[in-house]
């Protein structure tokens, strides 16, 4: 029986319990893409990471991620934290200031940004692709009724729309934070309307109320292909929501760039933040980052 060293952490979090849980496996070299997933499947946190060792031509190390019930071509917590982990465990070497590493994932090489102070994390920042819009003109009330709200509450000034940056997303635009909290996803609606389209059927909603004055906006993610009932923060559809709150001049920009901060997770008890940076040109999207902190919770061993 093989032993698994794995490594538990609470993402876009500085407090314990807080954040999306994480589960980082250190060595896997010999597992199976079956194994990996039936290993996330027994975890049952949002993403599972495994760990492989690095390739000098392209990349610091390689992340393969799972949730439950399917493998992820890249994702916002599982990157954020592992980079953490790496920077914490002295498995690259981190200077004062900014240190930038490459994280090899399904979805090419990502570029990541460790800041340190006194040797200290502070936080990690991750580059994302400039998302695409995939779909629109979504029925409106067919929407309304996937979330249990009225027609009124979904946002009238705002478009309800799918963008991709690797993993397609349906952004849902709420009037207020009351609608938020009055949330309850309708699985029935969503298994006969949004499950079979690839571009819909993960959902995230956001208004621009929040219950916190250092953030801006206030999001809900909820993915049952995925095999997650909601999200306490997704940093794979962060990116995008900045990129959709830019092109609709929400908020001021300071020297062409966008600067959000989303809180999720309330609603289900693991409050989490997400830093958002959007860096236009004009019209012209030119730069796309989302950032956090972590904290390890634990560790363990897996037996297989």
């Amino acid at each position: 029986m093989k032993e698994l060293q794995y490594v538990l952490l609470d993402v876009f979090t500085d407090k314990p319990f807080g954040g999306n849980q994480l589960a980082v496996f250190l060595h896997c070299d010999d597992l199976s893409g079956d194994k990996m997933q039936t290993i996330a499947k027994e975890l049952n946190l949002s993403e599972t990471v495994f760990l492989f060792p690095p390739n000098p031509q392209n990349s610091d190390f390689t992340l393969r991620i799972f949730t439950p019930r399917m493998e992820l071509p890249f994702a916002g917590h599982p990157t954020i934290g592992t980079a953490y982990l790496l920077g914490i465990m002295g498995l690259v070497p981190v200077k004062n200031g900014v240190t930038t590493i490459t994280l090899q994932e399904k979805i090419g090489a990502i570029p990541v940004e460790l800041y340190s102070v006194d040797g200290q994390i502070q936080k990690v920042n991750m580059a994302q692709p400039i998302p695409k819009i995939v779909e629109e003109g979504h029925n409106k009330k067919r929407v309304a009724e996937l979330l249990s709200l009225s027609e009124e509450d979904i946002d009238q000034h705002l478009p309800i729309q799918s963008l991709s940056a690797g993993i397609p997303y349906l952004y849902i635009p709420v009037k207020s934070l009351d609608a938020m909290k009055r949330i309850r996803f309708r699985t029935d609606i969503w298994n006969e309307s949004f499950a079979g389209s690839e571009n819909n059927k993960h959902i995230f909603t956001f208004c621009l109320e929040t219950e916190l004055k250092s953030t801006n906006v206030h999001s809900r993610m909820f993915a049952p292909a995925m095999g997650i009932v909601e999200d306490p923060a997704t940093g794979s559809a962060s990116g995008p929501l900045g990129y959709y709150l830019a092109n609709h001049r929400i908020g001021e920009p300071i020297d062409e760039t966008y600067y959000y901060v989303s809180e999720q997770g309330i609603e289900i008890g693991r409050p989490s933040l997400i830093e958002i940076m959007i860096s236009k040109k004009g019209h012209e999207t030119r730069d796309i980052k989302i950032g956090g902190t972590a904290v390890i919770i634990g560790e363990g061993v897996l037996r297989v």
